[in-house]
């Protein structure tokens, strides 16, 4: 099959979830800056959910340039994809609202770890499904060391924010700077 339908979906969807969190941020009702304060974790809390899916999003888009075909396998687990990128706004707002309180900071892990494993999935029934055809992408994703290593920070991050929220979300962020900087491996390769 072409994966043209699968990059337009994937596309508008992921701009959906965008565009449901920023209207999400309320108008403050007041003209100082004092006005802005109790907004702060919100917007912080959606800066950072911002970014998560402009990466995935920036993945999702450098691994189909290297994919020629896909099959409903690889059209499910793009599905799964999307099913949990679909609870970040949820999480994002609950968090955010919630001044970064322990159990939505946790919940906010777990969905992104949750991200993380079904990205990795999708990868693999990719990789899979073209086989020997296609050894750009594997070769490209080789051992994945920066995918497991935002695993063991998402994984970590969960219990922690019981602890102290704020280590929760400096692995957050530290997952995110890891990623910013968008996969050259798969453009390289494509070179």
């Amino acid at each position: 099959m072409n994966k043209t339908r699968l990059e337009a979906f994937s596309d508008a969807v992921i701009a959906i979830l965008m565009t449901i969190m920023v209207l999400e941020l309320k108008v403050p009702h007041g003209t100082d800056l004092e006005a802005l304060k109790p907004l702060l974790p919100i917007f912080l809390a959606y800066v950072l959910s911002f970014i998560y899916l402009g990466i995935y999003w920036n993945n999702h888009h450098h691994m189909l340039q290297a994919t020629r075909k896909v099959n409903g396998k690889i059209l499910w687990a793009n599905m799964h994809l999307l099913f949990w990128l679909s609870l970040v706004p949820f999480a994002t707002g609950w968090m955010g609202e919630n001044h970064f309180a322990p159990l939505p900071t946790a919940i906010y892990g777990l969905i992104l770890l949750l991200c993380a494993v079904s990205y990795t999935m999708l990868q693999a029934k990719i990789v899979r499904h073209e086989g020997g055809d296609n050894e750009l992408l594997a070769a490209a994703v080789g051992k994945d060391l920066k995918g497991k290593i935002s695993m063991v920070c998402y994984i970590l991050a969960i219990p922690l924010a019981f602890v102290h929220q704020g280590i929760s979300g400096a692995l957050y962020v530290l997952v995110a700077a890891i990623w910013f900087i968008p996969d050259r491996r798969i453009e390289k390769k494509i070179k």
